[in-house]
Order: structure tokens, then sequence, then C-alpha cells
């Protein structure tokens, strides 16, 4: 194993709470493509590309003109594919929950490493997230720990006991290393923004956001009634309504002026108006 540091968490007496909500505004989104299909989840990276998962775990990878560019059937071998992230295009991760298996690919879907995290005794893990320095971030829910690991499987770093630091129970589903900090998002407690030393810089109490995602430090998510902006450096967050009935959505991620949306009908795709 490597040598483990202990991040030092610095939790800060003064760290701004976000619990604002602005005024309503609506934005309308129009409707430029459609891919019709059973999916139970899909993906966006920062070319363009999209990477639909169907109900069989295939994997299907379509270009930023919506033609086929490869498709990943190992669909047998570690059960439901949980999460990924393709935020590096070259350096794909496949989360297998149940097996709590990393699997990296490359761009074509080639398998480049397996990582099994039971090997290294950890159990149980939602949120798996690439690092910055091509490492990865992952949430050990027993330990309570976030651990940062290489691609052997040996912990770089690591926190202390969430249930030290914290008077509520963390339980986050998603991890985010984006633009210097990491985020982490709990449905019932909302945002914990850290730099990559293990210091908190602020908390954003919103609770029960969806498909929650970071770009260029702001914040954004959704419920069954409204889209949320937030900018946590400014302490405000944007409430927005839409003519989408957010009710059926499986999932949504935003994508520059683009509009990923997946409804049991397929995925479709939207500009601002």
């Amino acid at each position: 194993m490597g040598i483990v540091k202990n991040l030092c968490f610095i939790l800060l007496l003064f760290v701004p709470l976000l619990k604002i909500m602005a005024a309503d505004t609506t934005i309308n989104l129009l409707a430029q493509k459609t891919i019709p299909g059973s999916y139970t989840n899909f993906y966006t990276d920062n070319l363009n590309n999209i990477y639909l998962v169907s109900t069989d775990n295939q994997v299907k990878k379509l270009d930023d003109k919506y033609d086929s560019a490869g498709v990943f059937n190992d669909v047998r071998r570690y059960g439901d594919i949980y999460s990924m992230d393709v935020s590096n295009p070259l350096k794909i991760i496949v989360f297998y929950k149940d097996f709590t298996t990393i699997l990296v690919l490359d761009r074509f879907f080639n398998t480049l490493n397996t990582i099994d995290l039971r090997k290294y005794g950890i159990l149980q893990v939602k949120a798996v997230a690439q690092s910055y320095d091509n490492n990865y971030w992952i949430f050990d829910e027993l330990d309570n720990k976030i651990k940062k690991l290489d691609d052997n499987g040996n912990v770089l770093l690591e926190t202390a006991d969430f249930r030290v630091l914290f008077s509520e129970q963390y339980e986050p589903t998603r991890i985010i290393d984006n633009d210097g900090s990491l985020y982490l998002y709990d449905t019932n407690n909302g945002w914990l923004i850290f730099d990559y030393y293990g210091a908190l810089k602020q908390r954003v109490q919103v609770n029960g956001w969806k498909n929650v995602q970071v770009a260029d430090k702001n914040l954004f998510g959704h419920d069954d009634r409204f889209l949320y902006f937030s900018n946590p450096r400014a302490l405000n967050i944007q409430q927005v309504k839409t003519n989408i009935n957010l009710a059926s959505v499986i999932k949504m991620q935003k994508l520059g002026n683009k509009f990923f949306v997946l409804t049991k009908d397929g995925l479709s795709i939207y500009t601002l108006q």
C-alpha cells in the first residue's frame, strides 16, 4: 500500500450556509432531437458524446452528430451498471455497486483496468468519481470517509471519519471533482464543498435535488417542479420554471446551452428558446 495521508479538515465556524430561494423565473426549452428507446441512464462528456445505458446494461456511445461511435457489451460479469464518470473521454469509469468494482475503459471501450474495492477492505460505496490527477475519489460508507485511490487500489489520501466531523449523518450519492474543488451531494443534507487538501469551504444546505451537476463552480439540479441554479460564491440560488414536465424526467443533464432529458420514451435534446 502507498503512504496514506490524512486530509486535514478545517471546519470553519463561519462557513456560509445557503438557504436562499430566489424569485421564480421561467425558461422555455425547444426540442432539437429525440433518440427513441428504453434507457435507464445516460451520460455526456465535454466532446458532446452521449453514452446511453440500456435496460440490459449495454452502453451505446453516440458522437456529436448522434452517430454510433461504439458499444460496450460486457454486461454480465459485474451485474448492473450503477454509475459512470465520462468527465475524461479517454478514461471512462464504470462503477458496479453490487460487486464494489470499478472498471476503467478507454475511448474505444477496451478495458484498461479493473479495481475490486473489496480486496482493499472497501465494502460499501455509492459515490465514485475520477480525480483531477487521474486517480479516483470514493466515499467509503462503512468508514464514513472520503478516500482517494490509485489504479492499484492503494489509498493515497483519506479524511477523518465524518461522524466525528459533522453532527449530521452524511450519505453522499455523488462526488464531483471540478475546477479545483471537490463536491459531495447528499439528498438529505445538501452539498459539502472542499478543497483538494480537505478544508471545508462551504456548505450549501439544499435538499432533494436530483441529477446534480457542477460546471464552472456553479451547482445545478432539479426536483419534480423546478430547475435550480446556484452560485455558492454569490450566495444565491435561482429557482426556475420550465415548459418540461419535470415529474416525468428520469434524468436531466445540462451541457452548455443544451439540456439532455431522459424519459421512458427516450432521450430528448433541448436548447434554450
